[in-house]
């Protein structure tokens, strides 16, 4: 979890909040419920002894310290959850507590559950971040700027072009986050081996709203890696946003501020400055993305029939990575919420010695044309 001084960047929105330990013991307890409840309906326990272990898990919280101590020693926290779940229950229902589970069915299925909470928060950013460059480019759909290929000056588009262009990154982002919501978030449900029957599986899924696997995935770590890489492209795109702004923001090109939030963007040293706070905290988070996303994808070769050390090498990766994508998109709204377009600034620059001195020639007025074309192209895709 983000150290508490860095957190303001670091674990900024509601995914943060889904990834704490509290959030990942109650996906286990509620991942531990559905399976009782599972094994009910499928006969496998008594009535009587689904009620006791839903009594149990209701009577408060669990001793995190004994849970943690024990995820040390034994590579795994849920042999002490168990064992803090029987003893509520008592030796009478004690064998009906976790009936035909491993720990990694457990550990899988929280694992997905958290993604699915985390992901949701994650996901209203990214709508609110494209809503916003729909009206960025709404407004300027005909706002002349230089475009600029290589770091040099090119010929004019509009700011209404890169807002649309970064609205095009979003929706593709978001629609494949939500296609691995929707579909590779996957309940875990095999037993020691692989080899139990699927009807508890697909219970559990139904009840926690994850999906129903073909067959248990425990060294099948597509759908981990699908997450994982769903995470990053959110990530980039949001980076390849915020740079933008950051290069526009110049002070020798101005074209481009972030909204004056009250006591943001302020410099130690230099009274004067007014720094792009959240352009730079989108850039900072992303920046560390791209290591988790190759180690969950490093985490893939598992042996046989349960991973030793590949496995367990994924839960902290994967709570730092919805963290960070979720502080990422967060700023990333607010960025683009606040941001101020200098359009005076835009046509000076373009008529700079640097961009040709302001003499218009056919293919800028070709290009400017062809621009606004475009935006009213990805436009139209809003009207219901």
């Amino acid at each position: 979890m983000t150290s508490e001084l860095f957190a303001g960047t670091y674990a900024r929105g509601g995914a943060a909040e889904a990834v704490t330990t509290d959030a990942w013991v109650r996906a286990m307890v509620d991942t531990e419920a559905a399976l009782a409840a599972a094994c009910v309906v499928e006969g496998l326990i008594a009535p009587e002894a689904g009620q006791a272990i839903l009594a149990a898990l209701r009577q408060g919280p669990l001793d995190l310290d004994k849970i943690s101590a024990s995820a040390g020693d034994n590579a795994t926290p849920v042999i002490a959850l168990v064992a803090q779940l029987r003893d509520r229950v008592g030796e009478r229902y004690a064998e009906a507590v976790h009936l035909g589970a491993t720990s990694q069915d457990i550990l899988d299925t929280a694992m997905m559950l958290v993604a699915s909470r985390a992901s949701a928060p994650i996901l209203a950013d990214l709508r609110a971040a494209a809503a916003a460059a729909v009206r960025l480019a709404t407004a300027h759909r005909q706002t002349p700027m230089l475009g600029r290929t290589l770091m040099q000056a090119a010929l004019p588009t509009s700011f209404g072009l890169v807002a649309v262009g970064w609205l095009e990154g979003l929706r593709r982002a978001t629609a494949e986050l939500e296609r691995v919501r929707a579909t590779e978030l996957a309940a875990q449900m095999g037993g020691p081996v692989g080899a139990r029957s699927p009807q508890v599986a697909a219970r559990v899924a139904a009840t926690l709203g994850l999906s129903e696997p073909l067959l248990p995935w425990h060294t099948e770590r597509t759908r981990v890696a699908a997450l994982a890489a769903a995470l990053g492209a959110v990530a980039g795109t949001g980076a390849k946003i915020a740079r933008d702004v950051t290069l526009h923001a110049q002070s020798e090109v101005g074209e481009l501020r972030e909204g004056a939030a009250a006591g943001r963007g302020g410099s130690s040293a230099m009274s004067h400055k007014r720094n792009p706070v959240a352009a730079v905290s989108v850039i900072a988070c992303a920046r560390r993305v791209p290591g988790l996303v190759a180690t969950i994808f490093a985490a893939m070769e598992q042996e046989q029939q349960r991973a030793a050390g590949a496995w367990q090498a994924e839960w902290g990766t994967l709570g730092e990575l919805l963290e960070l994508t979720g502080s990422a998109a967060a700023w990333l709204a607010d960025l683009l919420a606040g941001l101020e377009v200098d359009t005076e600034r835009m046509r000076a620059n373009l008529q700079a010695p640097a961009a040709g001195g302001g003499a218009a020639t056919a293919d800028q007025a070709a290009a400017l044309a062809a621009a606004v074309e475009l935006v009213d192209r990805a436009l139209a895709r809003e009207v219901p």
